[in-house]
């Protein structure tokens, strides 16, 4: 049986398509269309999972939709009516959009995927998360936390999944979500409040906040305090809507009053340096007071959000009494917090769905109605995040040639192995494009640039010559999973599934710190712990560099430009490849050299 879930219409619209029970094939829609956090209908990436898998159309069994946006449309309805007429913009914008295109979500479905309107399911928003971590994790029994911006109503859930995973008689899982909080309180819009603030794209900029916020100090946590409150001994919270705009305005999230108490919003061109990032620039005494000003509320908020996710989660476990918890939402990408959660909570081990934000939705609304609408049990763990579309060796070939490159082909997997690890001894940028591509946000090792972490100065370069982007940006430290535990102070990092996705920072062990300068963010790193079994190129690639160098550790990020989506296609890793100062391209078992 397929059943192809379906998220869209909001940011990073995606297709999942599952084989009974099982995930065959997954990608955001801004893969193949190029444009980043693409919101519209996902029909490439429907395209590509029903090819992949061989089928059409009428192979579908059910196509579900993510969330019901009737109940979506009463939240912005009921929200526009209660703050007329300052949200008056906001009430023309939505009924343009959700009039004209999104209260029709069926219709867009049935008509963009080719099925029967009697096909067409939807599932609840924040079930979608809770459906695509519990269903996909290694766990048996698990306490479920979803976190995000909202949903139709819901803004954070809390549950229980059971399920008979590995038993010789199994039997329908069963997710029970028992607490919830709703709009307008949210953790997720909290943030991407300070995000705006701080000069970066909503929805797009988190990231950057976290990456900005070891740079400061958490010196406003009483400020935020004015901004929301919390109940320690439940994690609920309630944010002050004087402080906010976003339920009434669709051009700014935050209001005079939040201007009046953190200032004016920083600069979004403005250069970003402290005296931390860049000593030598202390006679720029203006320019740096402000920025360390911005990096300490970042780390505020950062700090904030990241002992609410702790009050909630023990709030959780007090009431499951598991040892286990998983956790979707876009909030559950926030990595400094999941740390935190992991290490001062009584949970012994979290999984975080590698596409936590809406593109898993679809992933999850697919899950959700193979085993709670038709009650099959449990048999398919997710273990790696290689769902998106491959290019063989005769595609490859094919591009160079066409192209009219120059390039040489290995003639063993060895070769191709010695050629990117002598490439990295001599300091040289490897753009690396093999395999499906990853499903999720995160680049982990088949659409990725690789380079030493060893030198200090190989992150300005990466950062400034290649990404083209902030310099206070880190890069991911990618170890051998059966060495991670000599270089992270991570108990038990081995064993772990969340730091094969990149979803956990831990602090790097202080005597090696120095070692890995270009992978360590004021002494922390955003690992990725890998095994032959799961991707034998690129843990061969690390494991020989370590061979090399005595550090089985290679610096690793997303192999595109800022501003565009990961690669997906050999012409697109070629184009970020020619637009950059990356020294070499490995298009399969195919090199191709930047000329002397």
């Amino acid at each position: 049986m397929y059943i192809l879930g379906i998220s869209a219409f909001y940011h990073d619209s995606a297709a999942a398509l599952i084989k009974d029970g099982e995930l065959v094939a997954a990608s955001m829609e801004e893969r193949f269309s190029r444009l980043k956090h693409d919101n519209g209908f996902p029909q490439l990436a429907i395209e590509f999972c029903l090819e992949h898998a061989g089928i059409s159309a009428n192979d579908l069994d059910y196509v579900v939709f993510y969330e019901k946006p009737l109940l979506k449309f009463e939240r912005i309805l009921q929200t526009a009516l209660n703050t007329f007429p300052r949200s008056s913009g906001m009430w023309r914008e939505a009924m343009l959009t959700w009039l004209t295109d999104k209260l029709w979500v069926r219709s867009h479905v049935a008509r963009g995927v080719g099925v029967p309107y009697d096909k067409v399911l939807f599932c609840d928003h924040h079930m979608s998360h809770a459906a695509s971590a519990f269903f996909a994790c290694p766990f048996k029994d698990a306490a479920i936390m979803t976190v995000d911006g909202v949903g139709e109503w819901t803004t954070t859930t809390l549950g229980i999944g059971k399920s008979s995973l590995g038993a010789s008689d199994p039997e329908p899982p069963t997710i029970e979500l028992f607490e919830e909080q709703r709009f307008p309180h949210s953790l997720g819009l909290l943030y991407s409040t300070f995000t705006a603030w701080l000069g970066f794209r909503v929805n797009n900029g988190e990231y950057k906040v976290m990456g900005m916020s070891p740079y400061g100090e958490p010196r406003y946590l009483d400020k935020v305090y004015k901004v929301v409150q919390q109940e320690a001994s439940t994690g609920a919270f309630r944010l002050d809507m004087s402080y906010f705009d976003f339920h009434r305005s669709i051009s700014r999230s935050y209001s005079d009053k939040f201007v009046d108490l953190f200032g004016e919003q920083r600069d979004a061109d403005a250069d970003f340096f402290t005296g931390r990032t860049h000593p030598h620039r202390s006679s720029e005494k203006s320019a740096m007071e402000s920025n360390q000003y911005y990096a300490d509320v970042a780390a505020s908020i950062q700090a904030v959000t990241e002992d609410t996710l702790i009050n909630i989660a023990n709030h959780l476990h007090r009431k499951t009494g598991l040892s286990k918890l998983v956790m979707a939402g876009g909030v559950a990408l926030n990595t400094k917090a999941n740390w935190r959660i992991l290490n001062e909570t009584p949970f012994e081990e979290l999984w975080i769905q590698p596409a936590a934000g809406d593109d898993g939705g679809a992933l999850g609304a697919a899950l959700w109605a193979w085993h709670i609408l038709l009650g099959k049990p449990r048999s398919w763990v997710q273990s790696h995040a290689y769902f998106g579309k491959a290019y063989d060796d005769a595609e490859y070939h094919h591009f160079l040639n066409s192209a009219g490159l120059t390039y040489e082909s290995c003639a063993n997997e060895d070769q191709v192995t010695d050629t990117i690890v002598d490439a990295l001894l001599k300091q040289e940028v490897i753009g690396f494009h093999q395999g499906r591509f990853e499903w999720g946000p995160r680049a982990l090792g088949n659409r990725s640039i690789l380079a030493d972490p060893r030198g200090e100065d190989m992150k300005e370069v990466v950062n400034t010559k290649i990404k083209f982007r902030e310099p206070f940006r880190p890069f991911a430290p990618v170890v051998l999973r059966e060495r991670s535990q000599e270089y992270f102070e991570y108990p038990q990092v081995s064993d772990h599934h969340a730091p094969r996705y990149m979803l956990m920072v831990a602090p790097i062990k202080t005597d090696k710190q120095d070692e890995i300068c270009a992978v360590n963010h004021e002494g922390t790193g955003r690992l990725q712990s890998i095994d032959r079994e799961t991707n034998p190129r690129y843990y061969d690639v690390v494991k020989r560099f370590g061979d090399a160098t005595g550090v089985p550790v290679v610096l690793n990020t997303s192999f595109n430009l800022r501003g565009e989506p990961i690669v997906n296609s050999p012409q697109e890793a070629f184009n970020t490849f020619r637009n950059s100062d990356i020294d070499m391209l490995v298009l399969g078992s195919h090199i191709v050299r930047k000329p002397l």
